[in-house]
């Protein structure tokens, strides 16, 4: 069993970005999205936080609704906008946003939920409705067209959420960890395992390799279990190799997550990745999660790969 040493915590930087330290009042939030994706429950979801939720509002009066000084104790926005919208429009919109971006008294922040091409396509197949974005169109069409026209609006969002594999309870988690209202100012932190042979996951920043790591799948009595069971757990970091990797893994992010916090981001995926995505991956991360829980952090710890159960909750295909 490996000693934990203690360490000094990194220093945070003593002034946190706008868009983070902005009252409750003032926060607005963009909700849009590929068709699909999950749009409808986010909105619920941000109700559920104390969000004034406004679903399809038109463009046009987007900047009447928020740049009203009467009401300076309204809750907090959570606006829908997407191509059911009548004057749906990318670059009007990002021309909106970056306008109501220099309000002072608004933060304003762009929320993109997507999802793969196979999973939209299945939603849309389960609920047999039409894609909004040509309803004489095959849904498969519907969604190429879609995302072409959200090419743009998706690589400039504040936060990218992919819904693909999501439950419903995860997306609340991810909105929520993000979104709420009553959290302490700062960079919001996720650490995600995953399996290679999954795919790589879409949206991290950071993706570190453990395959290296003695594998708990070839011993019998730890192959049914995932690295959250301390069984597994003390098992890969006996291995001589792990002290040395996450002495080096922390000493890599120490330095550098105060300077993405001082560039303004708000939120950052470090994704731990092995085999299946059932063990070394999880085990690490969860010990990754807890280090950094540890100087002060706000981190979600998910495991995108371990097992769910046979009729695993789904993410509602909602627009």
């Amino acid at each position: 069993m490996i000693s934990q040493e203690t360490r000094v915590p990194f220093p945070l930087p003593p002034q946190q970005p706008a868009s983070a330290t902005a009252p409750a009042s003032g926060r607005v939030v963009i909700v849009t999205g590929m068709s699909g994706a999950g749009k409808t429950s986010a909105l619920k979801i941000f109700e559920d936080l104390g969000y004034e939720a406004v679903d399809n509002l038109p463009l046009r009066l987007l900047g009447g609704l928020l740049q009203d000084p009467a009401q300076p104790s309204a809750r907090p926005l959570a606006i829908g906008i997407d191509i059911r919208t009548r004057d749906f429009d990318v670059a009007s919109l990002q021309a909106r946003l970056r306008d109501l971006q220099k309000t002072d008294h608004l933060t304003v922040q762009l929320l993109f939920l997507d999802a793969d091409d196979e999973i939209l396509r299945n939603r849309f197949t389960e609920t047999r409705r039409r894609h909004p974005a040509g309803e004489d169109l095959p849904v498969s069409d519907g969604i190429t067209v879609e995302r072409s026209l959200l090419r743009d609006l998706r690589s400039h969002a504040d936060v990218l959420i992919d819904t693909s594999l999501l439950s419903p309870q995860q997306l609340r988690d991810q909105i929520t960890h993000l979104f709420t209202t009553t959290q302490s100012p700062g960079m919001s932190l996720f650490v995600l395992s995953f399996g290679f042979r999954n795919g790589l996951p879409r949206g991290a920043d950071m993706v570190f390799d453990v395959r290296f790591l003695r594998n708990p799948h070839y011993d019998p009595s730890l192959r049914p279990l995932t690295g959250q069971n301390p069984l597994v757990s003390d098992y890969v970091m006996a291995d001589p190799a792990f002290s040395g990797f996450f002495t080096h893994l922390t000493d890599l992010l120490a330095p550098l997550l105060p300077r993405y916090q001082q560039e303004g981001k708000s939120y950052l995926t470090i994704a731990i990745g092995c085999t299946g995505g059932q063990h070394r991956s999880v085990a690490t991360a969860e010990r990754l999660a807890h280090w950094l829980a540890d100087r002060g952090l706000h981190v979600l710890v998910r495991h995108r790969d371990i097992p769910r159960p046979e009729t695993p909750e789904r993410t509602e295909g909602t627009t």
